[in-house]
């Protein structure tokens, strides 16, 4: 489905959809950093542009003729770190609405902060999407029930032409982790080490706690990543004693919010941070890529990301690693052939055959990585 992101940040949710088969033809934002980060993680570019002018945006976009338009208009003027005053930047979310009900793409997704739900400008894109012809689901998304290590609580509002308002809701509930996904479950599970047992969050008062555990979801990563003060008491509900707690570091945050390991963001660490508490997360952006895929009657489930794009995207692997990757599950089907959807069984299969057995050490491992990557891709992608 080709799919447009507009305000694209560094690319969270681009690279969610991406990973569920969306094509991406068209990203755009003016903050000229966020373009730097996008267009050097991603094969297409994103391009610079000021979304508030309503027509050179229509005149831009409207070629492309997108069957989806994504986008997270700047929602600091809703949240609860900011004023919450509505402003300039709130306005931008009309701004999409008008851009969405000329353009009309069969679908769109809007994204922002919880209190954007019951804002003035909401209100008003809201109506402006009815009168378009869109259905409409809107949901407030728990981020660490939808594969994130994070309580991060998100708006989306999900439009498709011509449906019922409401239509995505089932898709969107039923698949609803129970358990809150922790941080050490998402680091564990993801091979990534973790040395540490509790992290400082800088509050935005010190009526809050500060300090959390590894055994529940982080709090919401925010644009800011400030160290523990010296002065700092502890506070009740901390997890721990304050003494020796560190903050996370820039790339523990990108991990939480569930980018690859070598996303790339800025070499400027405040901007990375800033960047990095902006997104979407990109398992949060997954989640509802895969809702969109089921009502869209499978069809654009069946579109293929093939496993050598799959690498580059999710794991960032450079052509050469994908070669590798490659060869070495071709290796393993001539050993025995691959039962796809059953690896661990494979595994032990394969783990008794004595051609295996004789290969050394070095070589049993990366196949056997090999292997488990080819599962990672098969369960996310549904191919």
């Amino acid at each position: 489905m080709n799919t447009v992101d507009l305000f694209c940040g560094c690319g969270g949710l681009s690279l969610g959809f991406e990973l569920k088969g969306f094509n991406i033809i068209g990203a755009y934002d003016s903050w000229d950093a966020a373009i730097e980060s996008y267009c050097t993680n991603f094969s297409h570019k994103a391009y610079k542009l000021d979304l508030s002018n309503i027509d050179l945006a229509i005149s831009t976009i409207s070629p492309l003729n997108p069957e989806i338009i994504i986008g997270g208009p700047p929602c600091q003027d809703f949240s609860s770190a900011g004023d919450r005053q509505e402003g300039k930047r709130a306005v931008l979310t009309v701004s999409y609405a008008k851009i969405i009900s000329s353009i009309q793409p069969k679908y769109f997704v809007m994204e922002n902060v919880s209190r954007a739900r019951y804002s003035m400008a909401y209100k008003e894109a809201r109506v402006i999407f009815k009168n378009a012809g869109y259905g409409l689901t809107e949901q407030i998304l728990d981020a660490s029930k939808c594969g994130v290590p994070q309580k991060r609580k998100r708006f989306f509002c999900i439009g498709k032409l011509n449906a019922m308002d409401g239509f995505l809701d089932k898709y969107i509930t039923n698949k609803l982790s129970a358990p809150p996904l922790t941080v050490r479950e998402y680091f564990t599970d993801n091979n990534i080490p973790i040395d540490f047992e509790y992290y400082y969050r800088h509050p935005r008062t010190y009526s809050r706690r500060a300090i959390y555990s590894i055994d529940e979801p982080s709090p919401t990563i925010r644009g800011v990543n400030r160290p523990k003060p010296p002065q700092y008491m502890r506070h009740k509900n901390d997890a721990a004693n304050p003494d020796n707690i560190n903050a996370l570091t820039t790339n523990q945050r990108a991990i939480i919010q569930t980018f690859p390991l070598n996303f790339y963001f800025s070499k400027n660490q405040a901007i990375a941070e800033q960047m990095i508490g902006n997104a979407v997360p990109v398992n949060l952006a997954q989640y509802v890529a895969n809702a969109i895929n089921a009502d869209n009657n499978g069809t654009v489930g069946t579109i293929n990301i093939s496993f050598a794009d799959w690498l580059r995207i999710k794991h960032n692997f450079s052509p050469l690693a994908i070669k590798d990757t490659l060869s070495r599950i071709n290796r393993c089907n001539r050993l025995k052939p691959v039962v796809k959807n059953d690896i661990s069984n494979y595994l032990n299969i394969l783990e008794s055959d004595c051609r295996f057995k004789n290969l050394s050490t070095t070589i049993r491992s990366q196949l056997k990585r090999s292997l488990t990557l080819y599962d990672e891709y098969t369960k996310e992608v549904g191919q």
